[in-house]
């Protein structure tokens, strides 16, 4: 299990089959069948609570999530503050969760998926670097098809990827994001901040980011 805080309201939580104690639950199950899903989302919201301090106290929640094809789950928890409601209500309200269907792709479905736009942050072009060379020397990684652009900027000193067109259905998505966030670090999964890059910092490598440094780096 890996948990990401994206935004003081919102946080990424990546599950995979073998951190589920009930080994039945599957997306769909979790998705159409609020009574199974209950426990899970309580222990996980727990576990964001205990890990980065995101409590969901008198808040309402969003709840979205998608599965790629090797059983890994990704949910996104956004919180939204009550501010005229009891305590009564608000504490029902922190009980009932009820999952968004963003993006479901089950094992066997060949249907692309997109995730969310992400921007991950890297200290120096050679940790940038270094992520695209693990990328590239990886035995089990095919970069085709993975994502549909890829641009690096430079910023206040450090280097970010924004990409978009995920196919988290693609055979390569999880080793992918475990690199992202074993070299970098996620920023945002918000289009508009690669609007700020444009504008405040230098684009170094547009469109085709990975590809043109596995060719030249």
């Amino acid at each position: 299990m890996k948990i990401e805080k994206i935004t003081e309201n919102k946080i990424r939580i990546i599950v995979k089959k073998e951190d589920l104690k009930d080994s039945s639950l599957d997306l769909h199950t979790i998705m159409t069948k609020a009574a199974e899903s209950q426990g899970l989302f309580l222990e996980l919201l727990e576990q964001a609570k205990k890990t980065c301090g995101f409590d969901t106290d008198g808040h309402k929640l969003l709840i979205e999530a998608f599965s790629s094809a090797d059983e890994v789950m990704v949910f996104t928890f956004t919180k939204f503050e009550q501010k005229n409601a009891s305590i009564a209500e608000k504490a029902v309200a922190n009980r009932a969760l009820r999952p968004k269907r963003k993006v479901a792709v089950s094992s066997n479905s060949r249907r692309v998926a997109q995730v969310d736009f992400s921007i991950y942050k890297f200290e120096d072009f050679e940790q940038y670097c270094a992520f695209c060379t693990a990328l590239k020397n990886h035995s089990q990684v095919k970069t085709r098809g993975l994502v549909r652009s890829s641009s690096l900027y430079f910023f206040k000193n450090r280097y970010y990827l924004a990409l978009a067109g995920f196919n988290s259905n693609h055979v390569s998505y999880s080793i992918f994001a475990n690199l992202l966030s074993e070299f970098g670090v996620l920023c945002t999964h918000e289009p508009k901040y690669e609007n700020r890059l444009r504008e405040y910092g230098k684009c170094v490598m547009k469109k085709n980011a990975i590809s043109t440094t596995f060719k030249f780096f």
